[in-house]
């Protein structure tokens, strides 16, 4: 059968970011799945994970490295010994030449909507090259219907040309044992009851919308819980901070740089509630991964996480602080609230599988191959 290739480059760049996690799982699943075919596992040469593991798929160690301004031509010419018949770029943008068949995924189409939102270097890459990879590409995944919409919307993509794969939190986030979530939490610094965010600290995210409302919530209400803000330092965080001093809450937020696994864990597990305002998602993995961990979720109106939260979160306007604070006030205040929205959540949740990403990925794969 024909040889498949999946480039796994931006694993080591960024292995815990949600296109990161979904390249592993990917790498992990396919070949598993798939025993007859033989898999070609394309790795960045200084990743030392070998993310497969499967008899029936192989590594193949790159110089270029993901999105360097050189690796249109540079990565081409690397490719030429390694002989297969279809390559999946999980990363929005494939090498434009070579004699094989191009599967992409687009997880989300922010730098065309919020230009704003990226630096110019993002924005640079991706907005040179989406058009034309959508143009060479045999067939596109995409995260969400709202990723599809937008494909159509924007780019002018066929429809058949597109097929919606959602992606799936890790098995390992499900509810945690109170006592153990307590003692992680108290090893973390996070007092209890508190507020969650989870994501990088960026414009996109609308920490800045999130940090007014939650003034707004500390002002009517003194005595309303912490806000936790966990993930990776973005661009502007600077400027994070100093909103923070700005508002005078320096002394009821907690910041939790690059958090683990498992503090997410017993973070989710333990919050009053996720709140994620964002401007925009292509998918928005730690919606799931929260109500999979059994925290109700506070989102906004934008992209996919309507999509993806279904009838399991209370969803509100990004741009309005007002009923950004209301929606969490109600869920601070109201433990039936706080109750429905976790059984919903849950159940939700278990909705979305890995495995079954792996296997509707594969059947774009035969449907790709099939037409060649």
């Amino acid at each position: 059968m024909t040889r498949i290739a999946l480039d796994a480059r931006l694993a080591y760049y960024r292995r815990e970011s949600g296109i990161g996690q979904y390249i592993v799982h990917l790498a992990r699943l396919l070949p598993r799945l798939d025993p007859a075919r033989e898999y070609a596992i394309l790795h960045s040469r200084k990743d030392r994970v070998d993310l497969a593991g499967a008899p029936n798929a192989r590594r193949l160690s790159l110089w270029t490295p993901c999105h360097n301004r050189f690796e249109q031509w540079t990565l081409p010419i690397e490719l030429l010994p390694a002989r297969f018949g279809l390559l999946h770029s999980p990363d929005f943008i494939p090498p434009f030449r070579g004699r094989f068949r191009r599967v992409i995924t687009v997880h989300d189409l922010t730098f065309l909507h919020y230009p704003q939102f990226l630096t110019s270097e993002s924005r640079r890459y991706y907005n040179d090259q989406i058009a034309r990879a959508c143009e060479v590409a045999d067939h596109i995944l995409a995260d969400s219907h709202a990723t599809k919409s937008d494909l159509i919307g924007l780019l002018r993509v066929p429809a058949d040309k597109v097929t919606v794969v959602w992606l799936a939190p890790d098995s390992r986030f499900r509810p945690q044992a109170a006592q153990a979530v307590r003692a992680w939490l108290d090893r973390l610094g996070v007092p209890a009851p508190y507020l969650l965010f989870v994501g990088t600290f960026e414009p996109r995210k609308n920490v800045a919308g999130l940090l007014n409302a939650y003034g707004i919530l500390r002002e009517s209400e003194k005595d309303k819980p912490p806000l936790v803000l966990a993930g990776r330092r973005g661009w502007l965080f600077d400027e994070t901070l100093a909103q923070v001093d700005r508002l005078g809450l320096r002394d009821h937020i907690v910041f939790l740089d690059t958090p683990s696994d498992d503090d997410l864990l017993a973070l989710y597990s333990g919050a009053m509630a996720l709140v994620l305002p964002s401007h925009y998602e292509g998918f928005g993995l730690t919606v799931l991964e929260a109500m999979a961990c059994g925290a109700p979720v506070v989102i906004s109106d934008r992209g996919s996480l309507p999509e993806i939260a279904g009838d399991a979160a209370l969803v509100v306007d990004p741009d309005d602080v007002d009923a950004l604070a209301g929606a969490m006030r109600r869920v601070v205040g109201d433990a039936e609230v706080r109750a429905r929205l976790r059984e919903r959540g849950l159940a939700r949740a278990a909705e979305f599988g890995w495995e079954r990403c792996a296997r509707e990925t594969l059947a774009v794969y035969d449907r790709v191959l099939g037409d060649a």
